[in-house]
């Protein structure tokens, strides 16, 4: 039991020494602290995004999904290639933007789109109020982890403290840079240990053929929709696809890894990486099922995998692979801690309370924003228990509500900021009353978020073709910027491009 405990700790203890080594590098502007000075290479954007995407949610979460409600995670394999093919089409249009006009947060690009302080400010709030959420839930499973791998030694409370003071540690000194490096060694280990992980665990049960075989026999509604508790059908697989894709997509977290790119072209390849990663997911299938069979009665479902790891793998091998899931909580907090310190230093401190601030005074702000989150994620784990994948699906309905006027942002010169913040605040406050006040919290067996983004995407587009824009100026200057993007890395649409922008201004 204590070797488990010392492996652990020796995989948190990397990122400690990535964190002061890559620290040598730091050029000690805001810059460089929240996006790396715009200059990240192709790895690091892989294995930082892929570890960031994937999280506890996914390592523990998904686990425990197939366990308690069947198929419906599959959707998982889908949506990888929707935050994929979203990652390339609106992330570079994004990355594109924030490097002509020097942005650091969502609220720098869609405020200035939309030219509204209002806008701006209730885009701040959102990402901070929804992502709190999602860090707590990669707080609870890194600290699940320690808690069973010591046998109940390290409590939950002592090692949710660990874990986040190790983050801090890393974070204050390296900012992005020792996130990202920290990421490639931590998305690596996820991947292969989701793999291997649910590959060995159903060796004990005759491997892959025979688990469906005896779960077919004994649990046959495991392998359908609506799975065995009757409310995960189709709609629900739906609303995953959508939310779950969506929601990660618009976090704070990965709009910093938009900025940070060095270059558009990077943003080519990431479907079909993140699409290929996404096969780690049959690890988690089979983690689950043999679970159903061998550990029927578990009274916490997110333990489902440490807990068999504990009981039925040898004891280096379960501490390896809960050293993966440890991996996968970290690697995502510590994007998550160090987003909402961005968002906080950038959208509030330095535009509302400090806009003199020095570069030096701006960093530490957002140093001293790292510890306030991360005491709130604490207390929030605490106090709020709820499996992993419903309260983080309730965060990413939240988040994902950004996405409407983000394309309008890149595609539309009609979308008006009244229409922006209508619609937000409508689906915002859709998924809140869905959620947590209404007797039905899923009509037509659709979550909560997608209630939200129709809601809210209604709202948008019929403000936006009743209502006229008036800074002309701000409007002109984005369709340049669209224009020269097209130019740039679609020039065979470039005619058709002008067509469009003719026959746009003509209207109006």
């Amino acid at each position: 039991m204590t070797g488990s405990i010392l492996i652990i700790a020796a995989f948190m203890i990397i990122p400690l020494i990535v964190g002061l080594v890559s620290s040598r590098q730091s050029q000690g502007t805001s810059e460089d602290f929240f996006v790396q000075g715009r200059a990240m290479g192709s790895v690091a954007v892989f294995f930082t995004v892929a570890a960031t995407w994937w999280s506890a949610f996914a390592f523990l979460g998904s686990n425990a999904t197939f366990y308690t409600s069947g198929p419906v995670y599959l959707t998982a394999l889908a949506w990888n290639l929707l935050f994929g093919f979203m990652y390339y089409w609106i992330g570079k249009r994004v990355w594109y933007l924030g490097k002509r006009f020097n942005y650091l947060t969502p609220s720098d690009l869609l405020g200035d789109f939309y030219n509204s302080e209002a806008l701006r400010v209730l885009v701040a709030v959102i990402t901070l109020v929804f992502t709190v959420p999602y860090l707590q839930i990669q707080l609870t499973g890194g600290a699940y982890l320690i808690e069973v791998a010591s046998g109940g030694v390290v409590p939950f409370w002592l090692a949710a403290l660990l874990f986040y003071f190790i983050i801090i540690v890393y974070v204050w000194v390296g900012g992005i840079r020792a996130i990202a490096w920290t990421d490639v060694i931590y998305g690596a280990l996820l991947f292969f240990g989701m793999m291997f992980a649910g590959y060995y665990i159903s060796s004990h049960v005759g491997g892959p053929t025979e688990l469906f075989a005896r779960l077919a026999s004994t649990s046959p509604q495991h392998l359908t929709m609506p799975g065995p508790n009757g409310n995960m059908g189709y709609g629900m697989w739906f609303s995953l696809f959508m939310i779950v894709a969506i929601g990660a997509f618009m976090g704070p977290q990965i709009w910093l890894r938009m900025y940070s790119v060095k270059s558009g072209r990077l943003f080519n390849l990431m479907p079909f990486l993140l699409g290929l990663a996404a096969f780690a997911y049959f690890g988690s299938v089979l983690t689950g099922y043999t679970g159903v069979l061998l550990e029927p009665s578990l009274e916490n479902a997110d333990q489902v995998l440490p807990v068999m790891l504990m009981n039925y793998a040898p004891y280096l091998l379960a501490s390896l692979i809960m050293a993966a899931g440890a991996a996968a909580a970290m690697s995502t907090a510590n994007s998550q801690i160090h987003a909402v310190s961005t968002v906080v230093t950038m959208d509030i401190y330095q535009r509302y309370v400090n806009r003199d601030a020095s570069q030096s005074r701006i960093v530490l702000v957002g140093r001293l924003s790292l510890v306030g989150f991360s005491l709130a994620a604490y207390i929030l784990a605490l106090t709020v228990p709820g499996l992993l994948v419903t309260i983080g699906i309730a965060a990413l309905a939240g988040t994902a509500q950004l996405i409407v006027p983000t394309i309008g942002a890149i595609t539309w010169r009609r979308a008006h900021p009244m229409a922006a913040f209508w619609g937000l605040i409508g689906g915002t406050a859709c998924v809140l009353w869905l959620t947590y006040g209404a007797s039905v919290s899923n009509p037509l067996g659709l979550h909560a978020g997608i209630w939200g983004l129709i809601l809210n995407s209604g709202l948008f587009v019929v403000l936006s073709l009743a209502l006229k824009r008036h800074d002309q100026d701000v409007v002109d200057r984005f369709a340049d910027a669209r224009a020269d993007y097209t130019a740039e890395y679609h020039p065979e649409q470039c005619d058709g491009e002008s067509s469009t922008f003719r026959r746009t201004s003509q209207a109006q």
